[in-house]
């Protein structure tokens, strides 16, 4: 099986990187885990236990815990304590409705706002996911300026959406595009992705608006299918 494109775990955090602060590295190991599965949905969260794996003081692990709730990524449930956040078929697909009239809201503006240098980075990004697929490995939306869907919400240029769409439900929605993503949407989604660029970059944001709700439609009947499958493993 190919490699995935992004998201190498990281058993040990590198404390010699002068970029990043303790707490942030924690957090950037941490994440990382739970996106991939490696601590799945609903399971319990061992401050301890996280401090030792990654060869770090519980301080700054607390502190990235404290983030990861912010990201919606755990939860904090009363005399239990903290879990991964695990959500029912039912609540995923709210989420992705709601994420389909934002995600909507932005290309319309996208295709009024994008910037020519915004708009070449995001027709790279489409050649470099393209290429890698052809070459055999194994598509993965990565996070940040290297992810489709961010680059897209930034670009149009709406702090709401950014704050409603990255700030709250981003990562949250990640992990479930990780986890459940089947062997055959990866080109039909880069594909779908490549059509939403091209009427972005016509100014058409009717269209890329149209295109995009498809699109999370499309990637929720997936979601919902292989969430389905698995909880029946």
């Amino acid at each position: 099986m190919s490699k995935p494109m992004a998201l190498d775990a990281l058993n040990t955090i590198d404390t010699e990187t002068p970029a990043l602060t303790l707490a942030d590295k924690a957090l950037q190991a941490i994440q990382t885990s739970i996106i991939k599965g490696e601590l799945a949905p609903g399971s319990k969260i061992n401050e301890q236990m996280l401090a030792q794996r990654y060869g770090i003081s519980r301080g700054p692990t607390r502190e990235a815990l404290l983030t990861l709730e912010r990201r919606r990524l755990i939860v904090r449930i009363p005399h239990v304590g903290a879990r991964v956040a695990q959500l029912s078929i039912d609540e995923l697909g709210d989420l992705y409705r709601l994420r389909s009239v934002l995600e909507g809201m932005a290309c319309e503006l996208a295709a009024k706002h994008i910037t020519p240098t915004a708009l070449m980075q995001l027709q790279r990004l489409m050649d470099s996911q393209e290429e890698a697929l052809a070459k055999g490995d194994t598509y993965f939306q990565q996070d940040g300026d290297v992810d489709f869907h961010y680059r897209i919400i930034r670009a149009s240029g709406s702090k709401h959406l950014q704050e409603t769409l990255i700030g709250n439900l981003y990562h949250l929605l990640r992990m479930y595009r990780y986890q459940c993503t089947s062997e055959t949407r990866p080109i039909k989604a880069i594909a779908e992705h490549r059509r939403i660029v091209e009427a972005i970059a016509a100014g058409d944001g009717e269209l890329a608006s149209l295109l995009m709700r498809r699109h999370i439609e499309q990637g929720r009947i997936n979601t919902e299918k292989r969430l389905k499958a698995l909880q029946a493993e």
